[in-house]
C-alpha cells in the first residue's frame, strides 16, 4: 500500500473511513452531536482569518477530548490539535446534511469548511478501506448531494484519496478505469458548479512519487477543471518532500497548484517495523505545520490537516478502531511537535 490515504483510517466494520470513510459519526453540524466542547473547558475558537481561513469544528473529537481532560499538561497538548481546522470526511448515507451543516457552521463563523469526498466505487481495491458507492449512478447521486449540501457557501473539497493513484499502480483493475475517469471528471464538474467551492483531486504522495506515471491519469480524471490537486493525504512525508513531489507533478499538468496534508508529517515517515504496517499509528510521529494559506509559494495553495490527527488509523499498535479517538497517540503527536 502506497497510501496517500494510508496512515489511513483503515476500515473496521462500519466505523471510520475504511468501511465507510473516516467515519466520524458526524451529524449535520458536527461530530457525534453530543454537545462536545461545551463542557468544563473553554470551547475552541476560530483562528485569525488572515492566518487561517478554515473552520475549526468545536464539536470535533479533539475538542471533546479537550473538554473531558482533567490533566492540565494533557489539556495543553490536546489543544494543539483541537484548536486547528481539519478535514470533515463525509458519510455517504448523510452526505447532503453533513455538507450543509459543516458549511453553514463555517459560514456563520466567517470561515471555510474543509470537506473530504471518499466514496468512489471499488475504493481501495477492496482492501482495508474497501467499499464505496455501489455503482457509477450511486456515486453520481452522492456527489450531487454533496454539491447541493454545500450550496453557495465556501468549501474546499479534497476529492477521492488514492482513486487516481490506484489506477496507476494497477491496484484497481483495468476494467474499472474508464468508468472511474468519467466519475472523477463528472464529480469535479458537479462540485465546481457551486460558486465558492474549490476542488483538489488527490495525486498520491512523495513516497510513491512517480509524476511521469500519474500526470496523464490526472488529466484524464479532469484535473484541468479542478482548482488543483492534493498530496500526502493521511501520510507522513515532510512538507519539503511533498512540495518537491507536487512541483514536479505540477509542471506536467499545466502548472496546477496543490495543497499538502501536514497533519502528522512533523517527523517525516516511520521507517521501523514491516513496510506494510508503517501506515498504521506509527510511533514517534509529530504534528506538522499548522493549516494556512500563507505558504509563501503561489503553487502551494495551502497546508491543510486533511487527516484528523489523534484519530486512530486502526486497531494496531494499541490503537482502537479506525476513526476513534486515540488519546495516547494524540498526546504523543502533540508532544513531538516542533
Amino acid at each position: 500500500m502506497y497510501g496517500s490515504y494510508s496512515g489511513r483510517v483503515r476500515a473496521v466494520g462500519a466505523v471510520a473511513v475504511g468501511a465507510a470513510l473516516l467515519l466520524t459519526g458526524c451529524t449535520s453540524g458536527g461530530e457525534g452531536g453530543d454537545g462536545g466542547s461545551a463542557g468544563k473547558n473553554p470551547p475552541v475558537s476560530q483562528l485569525p482569518k488572515g492566518d487561517d481561513p478554515y473552520w475549526v469544528n468545536p464539536d470535533a473529537k479533539a475538542a471533546k477530548a479537550l473538554a473531558d481532560e482533567d490533566d492540565k499538561g494533557k489539556q495543553d497538548l490536546i489543544k494543539k490539535i483541537a484548536q486547528q481546522p481539519a478535514g470533515e470526511w463525509l458519510i455517504p448515507e448523510n452526505a447532503k446534511e453533513q455538507a450543509k451543516g459543516f458549511t453553514e457552521a463555517a459560514a456563520q463563523a466567517d470561515r471555510e469548511a474543509i470537506l473530504v469526498v471518499y466514496n468512489i466505487p471499488h475504493r481501495d481495491c477492496g482492501n482495508f478501506s474497501g467499499g464505496g458507492a455501489a455503482d457509477g449512478n450511486a456515486y453520481r447521486a452522492f456527489v450531487k448531494e454533496v454539491a447541493e449540501g454545500i450550496g453557495d457557501r465556501p468549501a474546499t473539497v479534497i476529492l477521492e484519496p488514492d482513486a487516481v493513484l490506484h489506477m496507476v499502480d494497477k491496484c484497481t483493475p483495468d476494467k474499472f478505469h474508464e468508468e472511474r475517469y468519467d466519475l472523477l471528471k463528472g464529480a469535479i464538474k458537479t462540485l465546481k458548479q457551486q460558486p465558492k467551492t474549490k476542488v483538489y483531486l488527490d495525486a498520491g504522495n512523495a513516497g510513491w512519487g512517480k509524476p511521469d506515471q500519474i500526470f496523464e491519469p490526472l488529466k484524464w480524471s479532469g484535473v484541468d477543471a479542478a482548482d488543483g490537486f492534493s498530496v500526502n493525504v493521511s501520510n507522513f512525508y515532510t512538507t519539503e518532500e511533498s512540495k518537491k513531489y507536487g512541483k514536479e507533478l505540477s509542471a506536467k499538468v499545466g502548472n496546477k497548484p496543490f495543497v499538502i496534508d501536514t497533519s502528522r508529517n512533523g517527523n517525516g515517515p516511520w521507517t521501523g517495523g514491516k513496510p506494510e504496517e508503517r501506515w498504521c499509528n506509527p510511533p514517534g510521529r509529530a504534528l506538522g505545520e499548522a493549516p494556512t494559506t500563507a505558504t509563501g509559494d503561489p503553487q502551494v495553495h495551502a497546508l491543510l490537516w486533511i487527516k484528523r490527527p489523534g484519530e486512530s488509523d486502526g486497531d494496531c499498535k494499541g490503537g482502537p478502531q479506525a476513526g476513534r479517538w486515540f488519546a495516547d497517540y494524540a498526546v504523543e503527536l502533540a508532544k513531538n511537535a516542533k
